[in-house]
C-alpha cells in the first residue's frame, strides 16, 4: 500500500522548520496566534492544506497538526499505525469508519466535536458541505499512515 499524503507534507513541514511560534523568555511555554500557523498545500488535495504546530509524527513523541479541508473535498478509506485524537475547530467534519466510502452516511460532527481513531482504524473524513473544515489531530509518533486501496486516489470531490 502506499503512504498516505498527508504524513508526508507534515514530515516536510517539520524538517524545513515551517511553524514559527512566540516564546516567552523562560522558554519553556509557546503560543501561537492563528496568524501564525502555517499552512501548506497537502500534494494531490483537491484545496486540503495542513500545519504541523508542534512534534513531528515520523519521530518519537507527541505531535499536533491541523487540517484543513475546502467544501466537498475528502479522504477516501485509510488507517493510521498508532491511534490519534481529532476535535473539530471549525465547520461541521465528517466522518465515517470501514472500508465502505459513502459521504451520504457519514457521522456530522459540529465545531467542538471529538474523535477518537483506534490503531490500524479504518475511516475516511472531510466536508461533505458547502463549509470549510478545521480539525486538530494529536497523536504519537512515529506513525504511518496508508491508503486502503492504493489504486484509487486519496482525496476525491463530493459535491458541487
Amino acid at each position: 500500500m502506499r503512504p498516505h499524503h498527508l504524513v508526508f507534507i507534515l514530515v516536510g513541514l517539520a524538517a524545513a522548520g515551517l511553524v514559527t511560534a512566540a516564546e516567552p523568555a523562560d522558554g519553556n511555554f509557546k503560543t501561537f496566534s492563528p496568524d501564525q500557523i502555517v499552512w501548506r498545500n497537502v500534494k494531490g488535495g483537491l484545496g486540503v492544506q495542513a500545519a504541523l504546530v508542534a512534534g513531528d509524527p515520523a519521530k518519537p513523541g507527541v505531535y499536533v497538526i491541523r487540517v484543513k479541508f475546502p467544501p466537498y473535498v475528502m479522504d477516501r478509506p485509510h488507517f493510521h499505525s498508532k491511534e490519534r485524537h481529532v476535535t473539530v475547530l471549525k465547520g461541521t467534519w465528517v466522518a465515517g469508519t470501514g472500508k465502505d466510502f459513502d459521504p451520504a452516511k457519514a457521522v456530522q460532527l459540529p465545531t467542538g466535536s471529538y474523535m477518537y481513531h483506534p490503531a490500524n482504524g479504518v475511516h475516511w473524513d472531510g466536508s461533505n458541505n458547502d463549509q470549510e473544515v478545521i480539525v486538530q489531530v494529536i497523536g504519537v509518533g512515529p506513525v504511518e499512515s496508508q491508503d486502503l486501496d492504493p489504486e484509487l486516489p486519496t482525496w476525491v470531490k463530493v459535491g458541487p
